[in-house]
């Protein structure tokens, strides 16, 4: 078993835990509710406790290692070549309190930023995503690989958007004009696990602009490792610096071209 393989093991066990917190809280987590950003953009008092959790056993198990979090913050890297945790406790929040199953504990361990081991567990259904970089992608221990998808008018692709109103608004616009160059849109609400449905050719790409690193820590490694094409910020200086790109390979060109001409590249 190789470095990356322990932290993968670290990062399984300590989001599984996690995940049956965060199902386990939910009846009463929801109705601690507070926002952020905006009105709509909510936290729980289990996005805190589950955050807390994989602090003090990241500490327990990986003592030293900085941990970067959605919730309690941190140093976003480590020291050069230092292992850091990036954790996003509840990625989905608004639809964990909603009951809408689709959402995740994603926990990636980077190194210089690059994410080396990933975690992201579904505490709903059980599923759990993983991946090492250079190793490969699993979704329960079967291998991921993305679609064979060639054409953009037939590719069924992903999307988020943001909580504040003026730049959902420009998100809207620039959708309408993506729409009728593709199959169809979908938008989920939890970037790690559109990420990982690339990963699983449930869906032929995604994308989204204002994402942070505990939104695509995880769920990049799990698509790249399948075989997608993935940009994310700091990664591509032609796509804006807030920009995160997944893609398969037969149509990310394509649908670059098509982002940057429907005007959702830059927002």
């Amino acid at each position: 078993m190789g470095a990356w393989d322990e932290l993968l093991a670290v990062a399984v066990s300590v989001a599984r835990e996690a995940a049956e917190l965060a199902q386990r809280s939910r009846p009463s987590a929801i109705t601690d509710v507070d926002t952020k950003s905006s009105k709509t953009d909510v936290v729980t008092a289990a996005d805190v406790a589950v955050e807390q959790l994989v602090r003090a056993r990241l500490g327990e198990l990986r003592p030293g290692e900085p941990v970067f979090g959605e919730e309690t913050g941190g140093a976003d890297t480590g020291a050069p070549g230092q292992v850091c945790w990036v954790v996003d406790p509840i990625d989905g929040t608004v639809n964990y309190l909603y009951g809408y199953p689709w959402y995740a504990v994603s926990l990636a361990a980077q190194v210089d930023g690059v994410s080396v081991a990933a975690a992201v567990v579904e505490p709903a259904s059980g599923r759990e995503w993983t991946a090492v970089r250079g190793a490969g992608s699993w979704c329960d221990g079967v291998p991921l690989r993305v679609s064979d998808a060639t054409r953009l008018d037939l590719s069924l692709v992903a999307t988020g958007f943001a909580y504040r109103v003026e730049r959902r608004e420009r998100q809207a616009v620039g959708v309408s004009r993506l729409l009728p160059r593709v199959r169809d849109i979908r938008r989920g609400g939890a970037a790690s696990l559109d990420l990982c449905a690339v990963a699983a050719g449930w869906v032929d790409a995604y994308f989204e602009h204002g994402l942070s690193r505990w939104d695509w820590a995880g769920g990049t490694l799990v698509a790249e490792e399948a075989g997608a094409v993935v940009r994310y910020p700091g990664t591509d200086d032609e796509l804006d610096r807030e920009f995160t790109f997944c893609a398969t390979p037969g149509i990310a060109k394509e649908l670059r071209e098509a982002l940057t001409t429907a005007g959702l590249t830059g927002l």
